[in-house]
């Protein structure tokens, strides 16, 4: 593992918690020798953990579409900034660029990242670690819903270990790399 791409908020949000682990989460990254890849934006906490990280002088590579760099939100200072003409191509990008993926605290754009490259992995299409670093309890209701989503039988209990997540940035670091993909079954039960 060498860049993890990492989902975050647009915004800092409520607490100082979430920016102080945006950026424990990057110092824990340049501690390790790793890059990343994420959004592409200089605000919130996408913001903070590129900052942190190029403080570090590790490689961040940005991601954005056109479109929100013309609202003036692309990062000026990164080592590398893609401009994409759309969020899928950004999406896609991220992804090839990856060799893991952690979810930071934030709004439906990360979750909506985060659960689309979970979804890739539950199909095969990628076999890389998906991360939630859960600050302050931020994700403790999603991973609930999930643990309810296995009892309704729409997820097979063989893939919850594919949500890893963690409060402390290194235990999930080295969840990450100690992720191995659940073996290949069918995940949807049809009834007659």
């Amino acid at each position: 593992m060498t860049r993890v791409c990492v989902f975050a908020g647009s915004s800092i949000g409520a607490r100082d918690d979430y920016r102080a682990a945006a950026v424990a989460l990057a110092n824990e990254m340049a501690a390790r020798g790793l890059d990343m890849v994420y959004g592409g934006a200089h605000v919130g906490l996408m913001g903070a953990i590129a900052d942190a990280l190029l403080a570090h002088g590790r490689a961040v590579t940005g991601v954005i579409p056109e479109a929100l760099v013309t609202r003036e939100l692309a990062h000026r200072g990164l080592t590398q900034l893609h401009v994409v003409s759309t969020m899928h191509e950004r999406k896609a990008l991220m992804a090839g660029l990856a060799d893991a993926f952690i979810a930071l605290p934030g709004g439906w754009g990360t979750l909506e990242e985060y659960f689309e490259v979970l979804t890739w992995g539950q199909l095969k299409i990628h076999g890389k670690p998906c991360g939630l670093l859960n600050v302050a309890g931020y994700y403790d209701p999603l991973l609930r819903f999930l643990d309810h989503s296995i009892d309704e039988g729409f997820v097979r209990e063989a893939q919850r270990p594919m949500v890893l997540a963690s409060s402390s940035p290194a235990a999930l670091l080295d969840e990450l790399v100690a992720y191995r993909p659940p073996t290949p079954e069918k995940w949807v039960g049809v009834k007659a």
